[in-house]
This record gives C-alpha cells, sequence and structure tokens, in this order.
C-alpha cells in the first residue's frame, strides 16, 4: 500500500516509534534515524533478547537504522542528503528542538518542497507547556481519562498500557498518510503537529458529549457501562471473570433465555432499556448470583454459541495463545538474521493483498552504509570520512 513511500523516523522510545512501525505495516520503507548512542528505548529494563530491550523490540519492527549525530554539521548534511529522496519525516522532540538542529519544516521544506514532517508533541508548542515533561501517566491524568478508569469510588487508575503514547503514535501515523496524500496531489509538502493531550481529549468522544449536553460530570464505573445494563464483569463458580453486553431487546431478550431466566424478560426493573439501568444494582445481584452456578468457560462457551455478546477475561498470555489470535497472524516468529534466532512478536493488523511479514528490529547503526550507499551515493571514501569525524556510526 506505502510500498513506494520512504519515511524517516527520528523518534525515539514508544509513541513516535509505534507511529513509524504502523507506517511500515503498511508498506512504507522506514528508517529510523538514531543518535550514535541509540535509542534510549534499547536499554529500558527489565527484559533483554540478544541485548536489546523488549520495549524497543515492541514498536521498531520492519526499519532500517541508521546512526547520526546531527549535532554535527556533517550529520546534518547527511540528513539533508535523505530528506532529498524520501516523503516524510516524523520525529517527537520537544517543539523548539527542530529549528534549533535545523530540521524543522521549513529548513526541510527548502530541501524537498514535497516533504512530510510530522511532530508528536506532549502539550502545546508556546510557553508555559512548550518544555513541559509530558510523560504517558501525566497526560492520562490531565486528560480526565483517569478519572473514568478504576472501580467506582476507587483510587483514579491508568490504563494498563501507556494509551496516551500510542494513541498519539497512531494519530501520527493517520495525519502523515493525509499529509503523503495532500503532498501527492498538490506537489506541496505539509507539516503536522499532532500533541498527546489533543489525542486523549479526542478520544473522550461521547463521554465528553456527554458532559456537553447534560452537565453531568463523567466518573470511573469499573467495567460497568454507564448507558448499556447489564454490561459489566461477573465472577464465575471457578472465581474467573466473565464479561456480558447483551445490548438491545433481541440481545436481552435471548440471552435471558440462554441462563434459563426467561422471568426477567417481562420484570418490570428489567423490561426496557432504561429500566434496566435503573434498576442495574438489583440486576447485578440477581446475574452474579445466576454466573456462580456454573465456571468461566463453560457459560462463555454457552453464550458464544447462542451468538449473544459475553467473553472470558483473559489475561495477556491467553489472549496471546487463543485460536483467534493465531487465526488472524497476530502472533508470529521472526528470525534475528544477526544469530539466527528466533523471537514470537505481535503480528500486522493491517491486512491486506501484499502485505509481506516486517523483519526483526534493527540494531544500531545496522543499515548505516546500505542506506547511504543506495540513497545518497556515498562511496567507501565518504563513508570513512563521515565515520572519522564521527559522525556516522556503523555496527560491523
Amino acid at each position: 500500500m506505502l510500498r513506494d513511500v520512504r519515511v524517516l523516523d527520528l523518534s525515539w522510545v514508544l509513541g513516535g516509534p509505534f507511529g513509524g512501525q504502523v507506517l511500515a505495516q503498511l508498506g512504507a520503507e522506514v528508517i529510523k534515524v538514531e543518535p550514535l548512542t541509540g535509542d534510549m528505548a534499547r536499554t529500558i529494563p527489565p527484559y533483554f533478547f540478544n541485548g536489546e530491550s523488549s520495549f524497543f523490540l515492541s514498536v521498531n519492527r520492519g526499519k532500517k537504522s541508521i546512526a547520526l549525530d546531527l549535532k554535527t554539521s556533517e550529520g546534518l548534511e547527511v540528513l539533508y542528503d535523505l530528506v532529498k529522496t524520501s516523503h516524510a519525516v516524523i520525529y517527537g522532540y520537544a517543539p523548539s528542538v527542530p529549528k534549533k538542529l535545523g530540521i524543522d519544516f521549513e529548513s526541510l521544506k527548502a530541501i524537498n518542497p514535497k516533504i512530510v514532517v510530522a511532530q508528536l508533541i506532549g502539550f502545546h508548542d508556546e510557553a508555559p507547556y512548550a518544555d513541559a515533561p509530558a510523560f504517558d501517566l501525566i497526560v492520562q491524568a490531565m486528560s480526565g481519562y483517569m478519572s473514568i478508569t478504576g472501580e467506582a469510588g476507587g483510587k483514579p487508575v491508568r490504563s494498563g498500557y501507556q494509551i496516551a503514547d500510542l494513541a498519539g503514535g497512531l494519530y501520527l501515523s493517520i495525519a502523515c498518510l493525509g499529509a503523503l496524500l495532500s503532498a501527492a496531489l498538490t506537489g506541496k509538502g505539509r507539516s503536522i503537529q499532532i500533541s498527546l493531550l489533543d489525542c486523549q481529549l479526542a478520544l473522550l468522544t461521547w463521554q465528553a458529549q456527554n458532559y456537553f449536553v447534560s452537565g453531568d460530570v463523567p466518573t470511573a464505573q469499573g467495567s460497568r457501562h454507564p448507558m448499556i445494563a447489564p454490561s459489566e464483569t461477573f465472577m464465575c463458580a471457578d472465581g474467573k471473570p466473565l464479561v456480558i453486553s447483551p445490548t438491545g431487546e433481541v440481545f436481552w431478550q435471548k440471552f435471558c433465555a440462554a441462563i434459563e431466566r426467561p422471568d426477567l424478560i417481562t420484570d418490570d426493573r428489567f423490561a426496557t432499556a432504561g429500566s434496566r439501568i435503573q434498576n442495574v444494582e438489583v440486576l447485578a445481584q440477581v446475574l452474579s448470583d445466576v454466573f456462580k452456578q456454573k465456571p468461566r468457560d463453560e457459560w462463555a462457551d454457552q453464550l458464544f454459541q447462542r451468538r449473544i455478546p459475553a467473553a472470558p477475561v483473559l489475561d495477556v498470555a491467553e489472549a496471546l495463545a487463543q485460536p483467534l489470535s493465531l487465526l488472524r497472524s497476530m502472533v508470529e516468529s521472526v528470525t534475528d538474521s544477526t544469530d539466527g534466532n528466533e523471537l514470537p512478536f505481535l503480528g500486522n493488523p493491517f491486512k491486506f493483498d501484499d502485505a509481506r511479514p516486517l523483519e526483526f528490529p534493527p540494531h544500531l547503526g545496522a543499515d548505516t552504509d546500505e542506506v547511504l550507499t543506495r540513497l545518497c551515493g556515498y562511496d567507501k571514501a565518504r563513508l570513512a570520512q563521515l565515520k572519522s569525524k564521527k559522525a556516522i556510526f556503523h555496527k560491523e
């Protein structure tokens, strides 16, 4: 899909690299441009494979790695040469950094008028927010997300994974795609700025709209849905959790039949969607007693066979091992070409006709010589000169 598109990924740690990996999953050639010391994500503990952090491995598949010192004039010149033959540049520096480095949109547009520059920032590009540290937890807190996550009346809870960083990466890749299309149609490059906080606020969707309409401030409800009943988690006979969400009258009636409680259909307390919400506590207690009668997987299978919205709450190991994950190729083994060792990775969520499995994440600077020779026309003498000046690095 993006087979002829080349992206220079100057981002680091999580959000930007995740966005770059999304573009690689869509077929783009993504060249990861790292400092000579490498993306700090390579060293994040506690889990490592062949010397690389599992954190780094998770968001850098399908990329090539070159190592440049952009603070040297020689390293910056190399980047400019790469920009000439590329379509997009993504990075996640603080708002003031790109101009200081000479890699802001205006500087890069002068080199390649069709270049797309997509920048991921934390909050805003003006004081006092421009230099504020925008760690994932901070963004989750400031966006209202944590206030609606967790059990009712309990302490605010962060998402189990870094939703602010990852959502920012997704929005970054989507914006990059739109700008690439615009550049292809108009011949003019585009500059895009994505704020992590903006993305989290945007994801509030109906929670925010409910507030705008009613004035009622959303609160945490645990797994319970505030506008649908029943729609929450129940513990089964074996102590394992199951979620159900029989939304709408058709599913509600099928659900009542499946759990052998047809009396609930005609019970005035639960006869309509509105009455079920009004009496959700009573309904939850009734269903809690029902689900304690059988083990989780028996309930899950019984409800699945009747096509009723319900599922077991799986842990990560169970989720990755379930037949559906394997059927959809969402777990695949990839070989590290440097030593032949294999490691499982998450698969590509984009399914298109000529998609190819992404390669193992690159080792630092492993592709420096190949990329600069192929794209910039550098010969061995030029590469040796750059290495002697410590402007580039290539791992033998």
